[in-house]
């Protein structure tokens, strides 16, 4: 009963932009599956962990949306960051909270925008990370990596870890996100995994470290009232602004002297960081491409199509992403998809607010 989970659902999704906007972002869309991203992490964490011991982070943009697709979750526990200010303080939040309402809070961070296609392997994982927790360590979960991906940061464990293995085990240290020569030799050495933002540890753990490696934050969130004072939302829209900008693995986790991990088996994850990796999720048709409109298409192959109720013909192109909202149109390279985001930054630049 004193297990939580805090779920981080504060970013903006740029990269599948047109379709996330501010108030319509990643978390909140289907993406790829029957319902939103952040209803299946909250469905995928049921059999742990109760709606009434989820907790969500989120922005004044969001927090409407996710209050209408997640009417379990009491409403007091789904909370408006004043300002985003990165995962350090947003966790260190939390672990007030939960600290001051539970002494033995023990609580795992869980990203709201990912996919796991197999949960039930996924659940064993999480069940030992807590574990792990309950003992005053702090756990971390690693992805075996697929290809050597330079987006991601790497967890470095023991030689001869085995994915799967429900042990944890001492981690040897955090790398940031590697060059490509350097990501080829982390998958060579079979030790390093993927890190995939998902940490466990008990809520005092938490507070004990930002006193340690991030004081000032620690002493502006040590300020805040007790969570149900009256004057609890006042004092957070005042002193969280003033919190460092930081993300808790420079703040905290890079720096820890009881860290372990947990190196997960084949769950299915997948961060869907990108419209072509929907692409790779989703069913192709005989020439390869994906469609969740009505298609008609010759000669073109390998394409990604959402106009929603439109049909859309295709005619010898290859390798597009094809978007289309009522505002606005997103043609694109599949192999650009990363740079979606770029476009946001243009439009903002442009001041173009109706678009965001």
């Amino acid at each position: 009963m004193n297990r939580y989970g805090l779920i981080l659902a504060g970013g903006r999704g740029t990269r599948f932009w047109p379709m996330s906007r501010k108030t319509r972002a990643k978390q909140v869309l289907n993406i790829a599956g029957d319902s939103s991203m952040i209803q299946a992490t909250v469905a995928r964490l049921a059999p742990l962990l109760p709606p009434q011991r989820i907790w969500i982070l989120t922005n004044d943009h969001l927090r409407d949306e996710i209050i209408r697709q997640l009417p379990e979750v009491p409403q007091n526990q789904i909370i408006a960051e004043p300002e985003q200010r990165n995962t350090a303080p947003a966790i260190g939040l939390a672990a007030h909270i939960l600290h001051s309402i539970d002494k033995d809070a023990v609580m795992g961070v869980f990203p709201s925008d990912h996919i796991i296609a197999k949960p039930k392997r996924y659940m064993r994982t999480v069940k030992a990370a807590f574990a792990a927790a309950d003992k005053g360590k702090v756990a971390v979960l690693g992805i075996a990596p697929r290809w050597p991906e330079t987006g991601y940061g790497y967890v470095e464990f023991p030689k001869n870890s085995e994915p799967g293995s429900l042990e944890p085990a001492d981690v040897t240290s955090f790398r940031e996100k590697p060059d490509l020569k350097t990501a080829k030799k982390y998958v060579k050495k079979g030790n390093f995994y993927w890190n995939a933002g998902m940490f466990f540890w008990r809520a005092d753990v938490v507070l004990d470290n930002l006193r340690r490696h991030l004081p000032k934050t620690a002493t502006l969130l040590a300020g805040l009232p007790t969570f149900g004072d009256e004057s609890f939302a006042a004092q957070l829209a005042a002193i969280f602004p003033l919190c460092e900008n930081i993300s808790i693995d420079f703040a905290v986790l890079e720096r820890a002297d009881n860290v372990v991990g947990l190196a997960c088996g084949e769950i299915g994850w997948n961060d869907v960081g990108s419209w072509d990796a929907v692409y790779d999720l989703l069913p192709r048709d005989a020439e390869e491409n994906v469609s969740r409109s009505e298609l008609a298409s010759t000669g073109s192959s390998g394409n990604y199509v959402d106009a929603g109720k439109k049909l859309v013909a295709l005619l010898g192109v290859r390798d597009f992403i094809i978007v289309d909202t009522p505002d606005a149109l997103l043609i694109a390279d599949r192999r650009r998809a990363q740079e979606v985001g770029d476009i946001v930054k243009m439009l903002e630049k442009r001041q173009r607010h109706d678009l965001l």
